[in-house]
């Protein structure tokens, strides 16, 4: 099929089945902002809900990519650092300096065997974040940073090692915000609508990035951040993609706000309705899409859904509080291994993939605390993958047991998965609300039971 550039077309695309099929993914957040690789601890985890202001979640930023935006609140926690640690007039994109010695060591090959090692099915990495670094040699390089990207094509070389291993590789890209075209602070509600370079200039920059990137890198994975350029040919990339790549699957970030409504908000009163709302969803947590415009999946942010969600949705998260790698995280800021193997399997229980991102060193160096979580799932899903990839969900998601461990199901053809999320007491459990027909097999373990 022929896809034209028009929302109707557009959404008439499918989910292909790989993608339905593969469950876990791999996210790398990994440039520049990996060596201060700081940002402050806060005492919950994930889309800022230990905050009630988006200004205040902005000024303590628990994710450490975004230490640019953060530097440039006058007075604040990264402002102080930044000036102990390197001196008030050490400049940002200084650090590519030791990001790409840094990179000189880094072994692509590793890590493909490494998240070939623990099932991983798809690999996503970002190509280029907010703070508008390039993690590959661009025809269109930066035009207000010069020598602004990586020293190695570290998009190219990964994606070669990925696709070796048999897995799917994906690009993020950072689509409408990119600090070096606009210095304003991303303080408020209203300021991530009215974020981003609004001239032609920087959406033909991003619009030949996308092309470039699909073209050279050919991603079975589009994946854009926070929205796009209003001017940005977004219609068209999607179109061109899907014709090119029938098996591609692509996100739902692409909103773009217009001219009319960064006009409209100039209104004080709107203004301040808007930020009153942004607060409000801070302290919620963040807000999660109900409704797909463009793309095939949602894509919640340390959040997950009640129930069984018919629209494919991928959940992605830090295995700390970060994204990007933050040199104060410790052993205790790290999710446990066990809640990780119980977050992903009530995540696919509900139809969802789950995007378990790592933060590596300047010299491509894992921490060994998410070593350890991803090596810990990797080894639940030796024993237990049969009941994950390839499943769908069941006609319900969960129940529990006569002791109360809460269960999940997962589904093939002719078989029901049954996952208990914590280890019985007794040797006799009772699956609440589960009937099964006479003459069921029941498999544990290798061991089969008949069912009277």
């Amino acid at each position: 099929m022929q896809y034209k550039p028009t929302e109707k077309s557009l959404k008439t695309h499918k989910v292909p089945q790989w993608f339905h099929d593969a469950k876990l993914g791999i996210f790398i957040h990994w440039g520049i902002y990996s060596v201060p690789a700081w940002a402050p601890i806060e005492p919950k985890e994930g889309s800022g809900k230990e905050f009630t202001t988006v200004n205040e979640q902005m000024k303590n930023n628990p994710y450490a990519e975004w230490y640019l935006n953060s530097l440039r609140f006058k007075g604040g926690p990264y402002q102080q650092h930044h000036e102990d640690i390197y001196g008030k007039d050490y400049p940002y994109e200084k650090f590519a300096i030791e990001f790409n010695n840094g990179i000189k060591s880094w072994n692509p090959s590793a890590w493909a065997e490494f998240f070939k090692k623990i099932h991983a099915k798809y690999v996503v990495i970002t190509a280029k974040h907010h703070d508008g670094f390039l993690l590959w040699p661009s025809d269109h390089p930066n035009p207000i940073k010069e020598n602004y990207y990586a020293s190695r094509d570290i998009i190219g070389e990964l994606s070669n090692e990925v696709k070796a291993q048999g897995i799917k590789w994906g690009i993020y890209y950072s689509g409408v915000i990119d600090w070096t075209f606009d210095e304003n602070v991303i303080e408020s509600g209203v300021s991530f609508i009215n974020t981003g370079c609004t001239d032609q200039n920087y959406a033909s920059y991003a619009d030949a990035h996308w092309y470039e990137l699909i073209n050279k890198y050919k991603p079975s994975v589009v994946w854009n951040d926070i929205g796009y350029p209003y001017k940005g040919k977004v219609k068209e990339i999607l179109a061109y993609y899907y014709n090119n790549f029938p098996d591609g699957v692509v996100d739902d970030r692409w909103d773009q706000s217009s001219n009319f409504l960064r006009t409209l908000i100039k209104i004080p009163p709107l203004r301040q309705l808007i930020n009153w709302v942004a607060d409000k969803f801070i302290v919620k947590g963040g807000i999660t899409k109900k409704k797909l415009t463009l793309g095939d999946f949602f894509t919640p942010e340390y959040q997950t859904f009640e129930n069984i969600v018919s629209t494919k949705w991928e959940s992605c998260r830090g295995l700390g509080q970060s994204f990007g790698y933050n040199q104060l995280e410790t052993e205790q800021h790290y999710i446990k291994a066990e809640d990780l193997i119980r977050s992903f399997i009530d995540i696919v229980s509900k139809n969802g993939n789950l995007l378990i991102n790592i933060g590596p060193k300047p010299d491509g160096t894992i921490p060994e605390p998410q070593i350890q979580r991803l090596s810990a799932l990797g080894e639940w899903l030796d024993v237990n993958g049969e009941a994950i990839f390839g499943t769908t969900s069941w006609k319900k998601p969960s129940t529990t047991t006569n002791l109360n461990i809460d269960v999940r199901f997962t589904a093939k053809p002719g078989l029901l998965y049954v996952h208990l999320l914590d280890i019985p007491k007794d040797s006799e459990i009772i699956i609440n609300n589960l009937n099964l027909d006479s003459g069921s097999i029941i498999e544990l373990l290798m061991n089969k039971m008949q069912i009277s």
